[in-house]
This record gives structure tokens, C-alpha cells and sequence, in this order.
């Protein structure tokens, strides 16, 4: 019998200077260290231009690695495509944001901005909200709100007064006796709003109460809250409690009924769910209270298949030939196994963002759920599970590709609890 071909990714683990955060240089790696002193090898760029992201200086990220590993070809990515579509000014002619502009405009309705607050370019852009909300302004809308979600993940775990700061300005220079920009809601993005692969939904849901009912602690503006809840807390950005940003004792703006609502993540895992919250008339996840409807619009489309969101400003990449395609014509038996936090990443990204199989016949995908606890608690993870059934996929000789992603790297790793990332990558290489 053939050997299969057997793809292993050790999510978010890569080669480091060796320094005193390295944590794969300071962990006991037997297995690894083998491999790599007796095995045929090379080096991958994981970020920048190799995976179509803008410049070298835009450091990586799951989807997209997924995405060229997937497909092996270089298509313009999340922030990328965003940018040149505002460069270009495509995304202002859009017919979406033609239609929310409008219903601003002639119902006299809000217009809010949710997503995430800073420049990591993995999920989003602060630069992108603040592009939009400039040309609102320049279209005439009069009341414009952010819901801003507090990062640390992606950029040092501490900057999100860096980001509000640099919000607070330009709303500041946006409004006039006419005209109101502020910030209305936030929280870390842990806690509210992101959750992905639909493992925490009352994660969701608290974000939905923070941003669309106004529930929550009431702060005078986003930097008290944050300084408040860093003193009483001593947590990281991302982990931060909700907050509403208060007026009177009442909240500055929620998200009423017929408002237009723009989520402006481009990234797609973490903003599927809040997306169907806003969408799906027979959503039934949670209760969203006295909902009837917003005009409403993701970024990007955030998955092709299941049409989420129903509306977007910006056209995503069409990708195609990817590698599960070539291997299904091919007669190819394949099998793809990971727990909860990085299942879509070896199918959904995996396939070129698209959800579902190629071919019922020859693809076979395992989900091992993910514990819902904080990750440096548990930094083994699931790794066992899913080494036990790729060991027996492997062993059942039905497969001739097989590929499994272990997450710990990445999910422990942005704890920044060192100790845990050690006994993580130790679980890994066992």
C-alpha cells in the first residue's frame, strides 16, 4: 500500500530569535527537534505580500494562511481588498452602501460601525472605520455611532487607549451642533460579540445586548471605562467587560429598529455569528428582545455558501482550483480533523472559504468540540483527541491525504502566560 501524504499544522508556531518569550525554543521538543535535524525541510512565509496581504510589515493570520495553503496561489486579501476598494472609492459606490447610506439620509436613521478597534490588519483595520466614517460625514449623515471592540490579540496586549484615542479625535472633528460621532459601546474581544464556529453564542449575545439594547455598565466615555475596568480587573485588552458609553444616564445611542449597521471586520470566522444575529429573521440563538430589523452589511462576504451576511460593501476573492478540488477530481480520498477553534481552518478556509464538502464520497471531516474555558487553563487542548483519530484515520488505509491542525500555538499563545504556551507546545509535540 502507498503511504499517504499526511499535512500536520501546528497553528501559530513558528521560528523565533530565540528570545526570552520564545516559547518553542524553551520547550522540550523531542519529537519536533528530530524532525527537523533529520528530515528534508524549508521555511514558509506565513504573512505580508506571500499571502496577499498589502506590505511584508502585515504580520499573518490563520485565514489567509489556510487560504494559501489550500490553494497554493496568492490571491489580494481581507485587508488588502478592502483598501484598494477605498482607494478606488468602489466600496462608497456599492449598491449597499448606497442603500444604508440612503436610508440614513431620508429616514433620518443612525448609522453604526461595529468591529474591531485597532490596526493588527487580521480582522480589521482602524484605518478603514476611520475612512468611512470621514465620507459619511461628507455625505451629510448627522448621527453616526461606534461600537468598538477592544483587541490586545492581535497588537500589544495593552494599546486600546492608543486606538480610542486616535477614534476620539476624529469623531470630535466630525461632529458640530448638527452632527453627533462618538463611540456607544465596547468590550474586549473575548468576552462580546466575536465568537467563531459557534462555540460560546452567549458570548454573542452579551454583545448583542451591550451594542443593540444598551445593557450594561455605564461609563462617561470608552477611556473611563477602560482605565476603570484595567485597575478593578488588572486584564488584558481583550479581555476586558462590556461597557456602554452613558449620556444623561441613558446610553448615547443604541441600535434601533430600521438604523443602518456596518460590521467592518473583513475578516470572516469571528463576525459570522453576530452577522446571522442581525440578518436571519428566524434566528434562535438568543432572544433579541423586541428586534424587528436594521438595514445591514458586513464588510466582506463572510461565507459564500450560506450567503452571511445577506449584504456586503466589498466583493471577496474568488478562489479557485484549490487543493481539495484537484485532489476530488483526482479520485483522492482525503480527511481533515481539528477541535472546535480551528475546524474551519482545515475545511471552510481550507477550501477557499467555502462551507461544505467538495465530495461527499471522498472527504471526511472530524470536529472534536472546544472546551469553553480560558485557554492557558487547559493548554493541552484537545491535542490527544486529535492525534488519536488521525492516528487511526491514518491506520484505516482509506485516506491518501490527511491533514489536522492543533491550535494550542496560537490560542494559548495569546494569553501571554508563558508557562502554559510551554506546556502547550510540549502537548503538541508528544
Amino acid at each position: 500500500m502507498k503511504k499517504p501524504i499526511v499535512l500536520v499544522i501546528m497553528d501559530g508556531v513558528g521560528r523565533g530569535d530565540g528570545g526570552p518569550g520564545d516559547a518553542v525554543k524553551q520547550a522540550n521538543t523531542p519529537t519536533l527537534d528530530k524532525l527537523m535535524a533529520t528530515c528534508p525541510m524549508t521555511w514558509l512565509k506565513a504573512h505580508g505580500t506571500a499571502v496577499g496581504l498589502p506590505t511584508d510589515d502585515d504580520m499573518g493570520n490563520s485565514e489567509v494562511g489556510h487560504n494559501a495553503l489550500g490553494c497554493g496561489q496568492i490571491y489580494s486579501q481581507g485587508a488588502k481588498l478592502v483598501q484598494e476598494s477605498i482607494e478606488t472609492g468602489s466600496l462608497y459606490q456599492s449598491k449597499t452602501w448606497v442603500e444604508l447610506t440612503d436610508n440614513c439620509l431620508q429616514n433620518g436613521k443612525a448609522r453604526h460601525f461595529i468591529g474591531l478597534l485597532s490596526d493588527g490588519n487580521v480582522h480589521s483595520n482602524i484605518s478603514h472605520l476611520i475612512a468611512m466614517l470621514k465620507k459619511a460625514r461628507e455625505m451629510g449623515l448627522k448621527k453616526v455611532y461606534c461600537h468598538i471592540l477592544l483587541d490586545g490579540r492581535d497588537v500589544p496586549a495593552t494599546s486600546a487607549l492608543e486606538y480610542v484615542d486616535q477614534l476620539e479625535a476624529v469623531l470630535a472633528s466630525l461632529s458640530d451642533a448638527e452632527h453627533e460621532y462618538k463611540i456607544a459601546s465596547g468590550g474586549g474581544r473575548m468576552v462580546i460579540t466575536m465568537d467563531r464556529y459557534e462555540a460560546n453564542w452567549p458570548m454573542v449575545e452579551k454583545g448583542w445586548r451591550t451594542h443593540v439594547q444598551g445593557e450594561g455598565r455605564q461609563f462617561a466615555s470608552a477611556k473611563e471605562a477602560i482605565e476603570t475596568y484595567r485597575a478593578e480587573t488588572n486584564c488584558i485588552d481583550q479581555d476586558l467587560p462590556a461597557f456602554v458609553v452613558e449620556r444623561d444616564g441613558a446610553p448615547v445611542a443604541t441600535i434601533a429598529n430600521g438604523d443602518s449597521v456596518v460590521l467592518y471586520n473583513f475578516r470572516g470566522d469571528r463576525a459570522q455569528e453576530i452577522s446571522l444575529a442581525f440578518d436571519r429573521k428566524d434566528f434562535d440563538h438568543f432572544d433579541r428582545g423586541d428586534y424587528t430589523g436594521v438595514k445591514f452589511a458586513g464588510m466582506l462576504e463572510y461565507d459564500g455558501d450560506l450567503k452571511i451576511p445577506m449584504h456586503y460593501l466589498v466583493e471577496p476573492p474568488v478562489i479557485r482550483n484549490t487543493l481539495t478540488e484537484v485532489l476530488c477530481k483526482a479520485g483522492v480520498h482525503e480527511y481533515a480533523v481539528s477541535e472546535t477553534q480551528k475546524y474551519g481552518h482545515v475545511t471552510y478556509f481550507w477550501n477557499g472559504n467555502r462551507s461544505g464538502k467538495v465530495s461527499e464520497e471522498l472527504e471526511t471531516y472530524e470536529e472534536i468540540p472546544s472546551d469553553v474555558i480560558p485557554f492557558e487553563q487547559a493548554p493541552a487542548m484537545k491535542s490527544v483527541e486529535i492525534t488519536d483519530l488521525l492516528v487511526e484515520a491514518m491506520a484505516s488505509g482509506k485516506y491518501q491525504f490527511l491533514r489536522c491542525n492543533y491550535p494550542n500555538g496560537d490560542m494559548v499563545g495569546h494569553t501571554g502566560v508563558l508557562s502554559a504556551v510551554i506546556t502547550a507546545m510540549e502537548a503538541v509535540d508528544a
